[in-house]
Order: C-alpha cells, then sequence, then structure tokens
C-alpha cells in the first residue's frame, strides 16, 4: 500500500462494522473559497475540531473533509452536516451545497484534464477561478498534506453533535433581571444537553451569551481538565 493510500485509508475508510468516517461538505457552482473558508476556520474556533481537509474538487467546488475516528451512522453524520450548513451557510442557495457521506477517491480526474486534489489551507484561495489542477498531483506531496490530519475523537464528536443540536441552551434570567447558567439539576430539562463540557463549550462560544457568562463557561472548563 503507497503511503498516499495509507494515509487515505487512515483517515476516511469506513469503520469495521460499517459506519461512517468520511464526511464531506462541498460548497461551489460557482466557487468560492471565502465562503468555505469560513467553515473551515468556524468548526475550529467554534465547534473545537481538528482542521478538516481541504480538497479541490476538480470541478466548480471545494470541499472540507472531515475524519470520524471511531465513525458514526448515515444519519448522524448527514444531520452533522446539515448542521454546519445551517449554521455557516444559511445564506447560500440549495444547489451549492453537497453533503456526502461517502469518499470519493482524490486525487482523480473529475473531467478531462481536470484532477481534484487535497490543497494546503494558505494554497485555498489560487484555485478559486479553476478549482482542479491540469496533472495529477504527486502522491508523496498528497500523503504529507494528510499526514498532518486528525480524525474527530468520539468525545470531540459528542461535543459537535451537541452543539450543533437545533435546540440550544442560552442561559435563563433571575427574578433579579440578571442573566444566569442553568442549575445544574435542571441542567438537561433546561438545555437540551446532556453532557455537561457539551453546554459548556456551547456558552463559551456563543457571542449571544452575556461575556461575563462565557467567562466563567471558560472557568469551569478549564478546572474540569
Amino acid at each position: 500500500m503507497s503511503r498516499l493510500a495509507a494515509e487515505f485509508h487512515r483517515l476516511y475508510a469506513p469503520a469495521p462494522d460499517g459506519a461512517v468516517r468520511a464526511l464531506l461538505l462541498d460548497v461551489g457552482r460557482p466557487a468560492d473559497w471565502d465562503l468555505l473558508g469560513a467553515v473551515w476556520r468556524g468548526v475550529q474556533l467554534d465547534l473545537s475540531l481538528p482542521a478538516p481537509g481541504i480538497a479541490i474538487a476538480g470541478e466548480n467546488s471545494y470541499q472540507l473533509w472531515f475524519s470520524l475516528r471511531d465513525g458514526g451512522s448515515p444519519e448522524e453524520a448527514m444531520a452533522f452536516l446539515q448542521g454546519l450548513r445551517a449554521r455557516y451557510l444559511g445564506g447560500v442557495a440549495e444547489p451549492r451545497i453537497r453533503c456526502l457521506t461517502t469518499a470519493p477517491v482524490v486525487p482523480a480526474e473529475v473531467r478531462e484534464g481536470q484532477w481534484s486534489a487535497f490543497v494546503a489551507p494558505d494554497l485555498a484561495p489560487v484555485f478559486v477561478e479553476a478549482t482542479w489542477l491540469d496533472i495529477p498531483p504527486g502522491a508523496e506531496g498528497q500523503a504529507d498534506l494528510l499526514k498532518e490530519l486528525k480524525s474527530i475523537s468520539p468525545q470531540e464528536w459528542r461535543d459537535a453533535k451537541a452543539l450543533l443540536a437545533p435546540a440550544g441552551a442560552q442561559g435563563r434570567t433571575s427574578a433579579q433581571g440578571a442573566s444566569e447558567l442553568p442549575r445544574p439539576a435542571s441542567f438537561a430539562a433546561v438545555s437540551g444537553f446532556t453532557e455537561p463540557r457539551a453546554f459548556l463549550l456551547h456558552v463559551m462560544n456563543d457571542p449571544a451569551v452575556e461575556l461575563a457568562l462565557r467567562i466563567e463557561a471558560a472557568k469551569a472548563l478549564l478546572q474540569a481538565r
């Protein structure tokens, strides 16, 4: 097995039980790295996920490639991708977005003389006028790009799913008018979250929550480590 094949298998091959490990968000028609670049940054800053792989699709779009370490069901994978779409791409027309849970072969000649390829983040904007290569990319260079990527751990996956769930916690207002975090005893009923860490991450990253509460949530996360 080549280095490229080995790295691709490490990240994106289905789990032994058939669970989905590759989640792809494809945005284009026309290609726009500013749109997908915001998602690439957002999942790291807002959801605390590892940086996803970036691919030029060989036609008129970019792709983000997410890898699940232990895999998930197709329904979970699609719900995650739809959650990203709702959070970051709400104003983008539906035909411009594709959510995929089966990894295509990359690199590949998608059209005659148009090759898909993985690219480094700093080079992604270069391809906005033509999201493909005219010749096959070097296998060693592609392997080096994949080698730097990490899979989403089970804990990161649970936290991200909770943060992207439609029902979120925003805190509540006390009788005195001061906003405060829900009490632990009523945590699940009030927030819709089942794990305190996911809830605290949501509060810390939510710009709609009062800054003082976000700071308290960050302190609680640090103390829990």
